[in-house]
């Protein structure tokens, strides 16, 4: 464990060298400088030759989580801005990589909460299939297939076995998806080392 750095003082460490009572006294005193924002951004960043990993705070959902301005902002949501630029109003900003704690520009791209949807790997957690777009049809005793677009299930149809019903559902997802890397063959693992 750290110790704070000031003389006789064996307190645990809490930031910039210092306990909690010596830090706030530096503090305000003015002793300590004030670090930018884009100082304190990138050091909560760890760069990897693929994902720039965010090691700041995280929310409920495991984004970054970035204090600028009030109130704390997605920190991928604020690598984008200042690499790239403003965030077209009413999109999101999708992570190629699917990685919810990378920062990096090169993984981040703006998208309509639709396109967003559509750029996901796997099945649903509750998935009894463990495939995107395919589960069990009890009456019928048979694999279904459906892909959720537009605000409708779109139904595919029934199959026997189950790797033709996943078929069929990445078919009908890349007839009608635009951003569904996964189902085009573009890997999150390969974007993920570059």
């Amino acid at each position: 464990m750290k110790l704070c750095t000031h003389p006789d003082c064996e307190r645990p460490h809490l930031a910039r060298g210092y306990c909690r009572n010596h830090y706030n006294q530096r503090y305000n005193r003015g002793l300590l400088p004030k670090r930018t924002a884009d100082e304190r951004f990138w050091s909560r960043v760890n760069k990897t030759p693929g994902c720039w990993e965010w090691t700041g705070a995280l929310n409920a959902d495991g984004y970054g989580v970035f204090y600028l301005h009030k109130p704390n902002r997605q920190a991928h949501r604020v690598s984008y801005e200042m690499f790239v630029g403003t965030i077209p109003e009413g999109h999101q900003v999708d992570h190629i990589c699917h990685n919810r704690k990378c920062v990096r520009p090169e993984h981040l791209r703006p998208t309509t909460p639709k396109q967003n949807a559509e750029n996901l790997t796997g099945a649903y957690s509750n998935s009894a299939s463990g495939i995107r777009g395919v589960y069990w049809h009890k009456r019928r005793n048979k694999w279904a297939a459906a892909v959720q677009h537009g605000g409708q299930q779109i139904h595919i149809g029934y199959f026997e076995e189950l790797d033709a019903a996943d078929q069929a559902a990445t078919a009908k997802r890349l007839e009608l998806f635009t951003h569904n890397d996964a189902d085009r063959g573009l890997s999150a693992a390969a974007l993920r080392r570059n």
